[in-house]
């Protein structure tokens, strides 16, 4: 038979201390946005997410679907100095892009 302490069991009512990331105001998220196009394949748009982007195959063929079949879809979200560098890539390899 064991026996434990009585104070090995935490109080319920204690409060505990946690670290949390906040954003500042100032840190505004932006997205990319993907538009479709009649010109590019599949297997283009795929590859140039994973590359450009840092995309798994997985997310970058999610994303290849939406764009194809809702028209646009929002491959990245972050700061502006983070997509503004994805988004002139995208653009010349002649992919129709935005960040808002």
């Amino acid at each position: 038979m064991i026996f434990y302490n009585i104070k090995d069991y935490e109080d319920p009512k204690r409060k505990y201390e946690e670290e949390v990331l906040v954003l500042d105001d100032t840190d505004e998220v932006y997205k990319l946005i993907l538009h479709n196009d009649d010109i590019h394949t599949f297997d283009y748009v795929i590859d140039c997410l994973i590359e450009i982007c840092k995309h798994t195959l997985e997310q970058a063929e999610q994303c290849t679907m939406l764009v194809h079949y809702k028209g646009k879809c929002t491959v990245k979200t972050g700061s502006m100095d983070l997509l503004k560098p994805m988004h002139e890539k995208l653009i010349s390899r002649s992919l129709t892009s935005e960040i808002v």
